[in-house]
């Protein structure tokens, strides 16, 4: 009798394994996404973003919202913006890493307003982004900026 509760446990606890990591796969199919929640709404989320990249050295390249472009249009949705950050000196050691690396930057950071209007903020790792070239010089650079990009989004979300 022990062995079969003993197999039913482990049976649902497989269950519940796959069950996890089928939701995982479904939510990116890029490894190493990461996904904090900001203890903060949605606006001040995306202020504390912008702030902590400039705090951390890096630059804003660009930003885009389809939430403001909606809105610009008379419909309302839920807020997002795509952050794109990078800096100069990464980009020069990059490229001379690999050219083809060079569609990675800038890297990105999504922002997204939950149902409860707090937000959510979404980024893949350097690490995992230039993993797929297989260059050297690329996975040491990548492996500087994941403590950047972790604080920042650490920052913009506490």
């Amino acid at each position: 009798m022990k062995r079969l509760i003993d197999l039913g446990r482990a049976t649902f606890l497989a269950g519940m394994m796959v069950a996890v990591a089928a939701a995982a796969a479904a939510e990116s199919p890029y490894s190493g996404m990461v996904t904090v929640k900001s203890r903060h709404g949605y606006a001040e989320t995306l202020t504390r973003l912008q702030q902590a990249i400039a705090a951390n050295h890096m630059g804003l390249v660009a930003q885009a919202s389809a939430s403001r472009g909606a809105a610009a249009r008379g419909v309302k949705i839920p807020g997002n913006a795509v952050l794109m950050v990078f800096r100069n000196d990464y980009a020069v050691r990059m490229l001379a890493a690999s050219v083809p690396a060079g569609i990675e930057a800038p890297l990105r950071i999504y922002l997204t307003e939950t149902a409860d209007g707090a937000a959510d903020i979404t980024y893949r790792k350097p690490t995992a982004v230039f993993a797929a070239y297989g260059v050297p010089a690329l996975d040491a650079m990548a492996r500087e900026l994941d403590p950047v990009f972790d604080k920042i989004v650490a920052e913009a979300a506490r």
